[in-house]
């Protein structure tokens, strides 16, 4: 049997600058609260720009059921709606299609052995 991989998330808030320390507080609070507790979720990296316009949270789940059913969840509720109400949200669900790690400089290999690209 053939395990799907995983799903991941990235999701893209737009944020005044003068809210992107209150946004990234709030969503911090939100995945160590209700996310990092859900059956499936894998892990979660939260990023914020440098010119402080955006918060980007790049989170991967075992499966598209499992990130649906944390956003079902009343618990997750309340911090997405503060969250939309002091950015806007361009969400995005994805798969991961090539991996690259530094090279390894005796065999020159710098793909992970599992990579699967689909063509057109």
């Amino acid at each position: 049997m053939n395990a799907l991989p995983p799903v991941t998330l990235i999701n893209v808030f737009t944020v005044d600058p003068a809210k992107q320390h209150e946004l990234v507080g709030l969503l911090a609070r939100a995945t160590e609260a209700s996310v990092c507790q859900a059956p499936g979720f894998i892990s979660a990296r939260l990023h914020r720009s440098l010119d402080g316009t955006k918060v980007t949270m790049y989170a991967q789940w075992q499966s598209r059921e499992a990130y649906q059913a944390m956003r079902e969840d009343p618990g997750s509720r309340p911090y997405l709606e503060r969250a939309l109400a002091i950015a806007t949200l361009e969400p995005g669900m994805y798969e991961v299609v090539q991996t690259f790690l530094p090279t390894d400089r005796g065999t020159g290999t710098s793909v992970t052995p599992n990579n699967r690209l689909r063509g057109p």
